[in-house]
């Protein structure tokens, strides 16, 4: 059990790591607030950003490890760790103050997550998703997030992170949903990684990033980490509920137990959003720093 658990600390790790690293380049980018899709062809040529995208890509190739020699139970608490990680390596990256608020803030979404995840079962059996199912997933996940992508730049910054990592953690959370079906029935036949639901997988998971990268652009890195963290499992599970029959919390403490721990989650995350505390070379960040010590004055 020592090893599952000392590879999930380490994926945690390695996942802030890797969005810590992606966050210094997607908010030096140029572009408006909310950046077009050659915004991603922009990244993909800075070292960093490759780096920090091999380490995101390694962190969940870790996880993956970890939860195949211990119980989901175990590991995936350990892997929301990755958000206090993240909180003191994007202050440290920016020069900044690790803030005790943030530290709390950030622990209060961990619970809330692990409380909601602790609620639902967790099916053991192959999963199996009908090609409709499978079209009909990705093509409500994309008229979402395309929703918002369209409506974020009229937000304000920290409700404009929360809304694109919202859209992108479902995008990803969704695509975990698919690949969790892919790899599965590859085990039987490896043919069926050529099928269609690869393809969606990719565009969704590209989509996804897009989405991401342009939270983290606002300079409220924190929040929008939080918030992928908290969508990317919670829709997982809901894809599990209710396309792969894996259930859902049957009894009224459960119910009640998994909604008061979202609660607690979203609150966290709000507070996250809230805070001044951004990145200061995020566009606007130096206006509203400056207006708040005037203010103070």
């Amino acid at each position: 059990m020592a090893w599952p658990v000392l590879l999930a600390i380490v994926g945690a790790f390695t996942l802030a790591l890797g969005s810590a690293l992606q966050e210094r380049d997607a908010v030096r980018a140029p572009g408006a607030q909310v950046a077009r899709v050659g915004f991603l062809w922009h990244l993909l040529r800075r070292p960093r950003w490759l780096l920090g995208t091999l380490a995101v890509g390694a962190g969940a190739c870790l996880h993956l490890m970890a939860l195949s020699g211990a119980p989901l139970t175990i590991i995936q608490p350990i892997g929301v760790t990755g958000l206090v990680f993240a909180i003191v390596l994007s202050a440290l990256f920016n020069r900044q103050r690790v803030l005790i608020s943030q530290v709390i803030a950030g622990i209060t979404v961990m619970v809330g997550l692990i409380g909601v995840l602790w609620a639902f079962p967790h099916g053991a059996e192959t999963p199996v998703m009908p090609l409709r199912d499978a079209l009909t997933l990705t093509g409500v996940t994309l008229a979402v997030g395309m929703t918002v992508y369209l409506t974020a730049r009229r937000m304000p910054s920290g409700a404009r992170a929360i809304a694109l990592a919202l859209a992108g953690g479902a995008a990803l959370g969704a695509t975990s949903g698919l690949a969790r079906v892919i790899t599965s029935n590859a085990l039987a036949d490896w043919t069926t990684v050529l099928g269609w639901p690869s393809l969606l997988a990719v565009v969704l998971a590209v989509f996804g990033g897009l989405l991401m990268q342009n939270a983290y652009r606002t300079g409220h890195f924190a929040a929008a980490y939080a918030t992928l963290l908290i969508t990317d499992p919670v829709v997982g599970v809901a894809i599990g509920a209710l396309l792969l029959g894996e259930g859902a919390p049957e009894t009224l403490p459960a119910q009640v137990g998994a909604f008061a721990f979202a609660v607690v989650a979203i609150a966290g995350t709000v507070f996250l959003a809230r805070t001044r505390h951004r990145n200061p070379e995020a566009k606007g960040a130096r206006t509203q720093t400056g207006t708040a010590r005037t203010r103070t004055r």
